[in-house]
């Protein structure tokens, strides 16, 4: 069941880390040095594997939610 999801990482990614999730899109907010990365997800495991992704890359994970209604 696919989902809509927001992932708030610490930071602001590179061009060539932001590549690494080009299907999702990238916001950065001005109040802290955070991107959130904010799109459809297909199913748990693609949730999982972005996250493995988030890991493998030394970013840190601040939050992740699911966006109700979308």
């Amino acid at each position: 069941m696919t989902g809509h999801y927001e992932v708030t990482i610490r930071g602001r990614l590179t061009p060539a880390l932001a590549s690494e999730f080009e299907l999702l899109d990238l916001t950065a907010t001005p109040k802290a040095p955070e991107t959130v990365l904010h799109g459809s997800i297909e199913d748990q495991a693609a949730l999982f594997g972005l996250l493995r992704r988030i890991e493998s890359l030394g970013l840190e994970l601040l939050e992740v939610h699911r966006v109700v209604g979308s």
